[in-house]
C-alpha cells in the first residue's frame, strides 16, 4: 500500500461549511509572494517554537499508545524541520543546493490552555474503531476529544484511520474548532518496538502533513488529474507528472522537468518514509509565510498580550 493523504480532499470537503477559508488562503499566497519578493531584506517575525498536543485516541489496548512513542515523533520532527536528519545527505548532488532548513522546533506543550502543567498528551477511550476523513475525532461528542485552543498549540491527532489513509492536515485560514493534522496510530513515532507499517515506520507521515499544516503542496500540486504543468506555488521544485510511490532511484523523471528529474525525495511527495528526506529554501519561506502571517499566535500565552491575525471568520 502506498502513501494516502487525504488534505486537499479535507480542503474541498470543509470548504462550504467554512468559505472564509478559500479567501484566507488567497490572502496568505498574496502575502507569501510579497513576502518572497523582500527575500533577504525581510524583518519579519514568527514562531520558531511551537507547542504540541497530541491527542490519543483509542478503541483499544494497542491503539493507546506509549508515551515513548509520541517523543520519538516530536523527535522527528525537530530532525525534520531543522535539517538535523541523519538521512539528509543522502540528497542527490544535483539537489543539495536547494536544500532548506526551516529552523523550526516543536515541543510537547508544558502549560495546558488553563494555565496547568501538562506532559502534552491527552488520552481518550472512544467508541470509533476507525475514524473517517470528517473531522469527527475532533470533537468530544462524535467520539474525538476537542481541541486546545488552535491558535497557540499544534493539535495533533492519533487514532485509526480507515480507507487507508495515513493521515490529513488543515491548510491556514480554515475553521478553528478543527485546526490541526490527523496521524493513523500505524503511522505515528518511529521505533522497531511500536506497532508501525514498515514502510511508514521513520514519522514522516506527520512531517509530510505538517508540511500542508503550514500551507506546503503537494509536489506535483493539486490538480484532481495528474499533469505537467500544475505547480505547488514553489519554484524551485521541478514540476512533476503526479506522487512518485515506494523507493524510486534517482535519475527519475516524468515531466522532461530538469536533467534530473522528479524532487522525489521531498517531503510532499508519496515516496516511502526512508526515501523523503529534504525541503527546499522556498518551501522554507513558504513555511516561515504561513507563520508570520496566518499562525503567527502559535506559542503565545495570555500574559504575552493578544497577537493579530489574518484569519477570518465563516461567511
Amino acid at each position: 500500500m502506498g502513501r494516502n493523504c487525504a488534505s486537499v480532499q479535507n480542503f474541498f470537503r470543509k470548504i462550504d461549511q467554512f468559505p472564509a477559508h478559500r479567501a484566507n488562503l488567497a490572502k496568505l499566497e498574496s502575502l507569501t509572494n510579497v513576502a518572497r519578493m523582500r527575500g533577504a531584506a525581510r524583518t519579519s517575525h514568527f514562531p520558531t517554537k511551537i507547542p504540541v498536543v497530541v491527542h490519543v485516541l483509542h478503541n483499544s489496548d494497542a491503539d493507546n499508545i506509549p508515551d515513548e512513542q509520541v517523543v520519538s515523533q516530536i523527535a522527528v520532527l525537530n530532525e525534520d524541520f531543522n535539517g538535523k536528519n541523519r538521512d539528509l545527505k543522502s540528497v542527490p548532488k544535483a539537489f543539495q543546493p536547494l536544500v532548506g532548513n526551516p529552523g523550526i522546533e516543536f515541543y510537547l506543550a508544558d502549560i495546558d490552555p488553563a494555565g496547568g502543567k501538562t506532559n502534552g498528551i491527552t488520552r481518550t477511550p472512544t467508541n470509533v474503531a476507525t475514524f473517517a476523513v470528517d473531522d469527527s475525532m475532533k470533537a468530544d461528542a462524535s467520539g474525538g476529544r476537542s481541541p486546545w485552543d488552535t491558535d497557540r498549540y499544534l493539535n495533533l491527532w492519533v487514532c485509526q484511520l480507515g480507507g487507508g489513509v495515513l493521515g490529513y492536515a488543515q491548510f491556514p485560514g480554515g475553521d478553528p474548532a478543527t485546526d490541526g493534522v490527523v496521524i493513523t496510530t500505524t503511522a505515528f513515532g518511529r521505533g522497531d518496538g511500536f506497532n508501525l507499517q514498515p514502510q511508514f515506520n521513520l514519522g514522516r507521515t506527520a512531517t509530510h502533513e505538517t508540511g500542508h499544516y503550514l500551507n506546503l503542496f503537494h509536489i506535483w500540486g493539486n490538480s484532481i488529474l495528474p499533469n505537467c504543468e500544475d505547480s505547488d506555488s514553489v519554484e524551485d521544485t521541478p514540476n512533476q507528472f503526479g506522487p512518485n510511490t515506494g523507493k524510486p532511484t534517482f535519475p527519475s523523471a516524468s515531466c522532461g522537468n530538469t536533467a534530473y528529474g522528479d524532487m522525489f525525495m521531498n517531503y510532499m511527495d508519496y515516496v516511502d518514509d526512508d526515501t523523503m528526506f529534504m525541503f527546499t529554501k522556498e518551501q522554507v519561506a513558504r513555511m516561515h509565510a504561513a507563520l508570520e502571517f496566518s499562525r503567527s499566535s502559535l506559542g503565545t500565552f495570555a500574559s504575552a498580550g493578544p497577537v493579530a491575525t489574518m484569519v477570518t471568520g465563516a461567511a
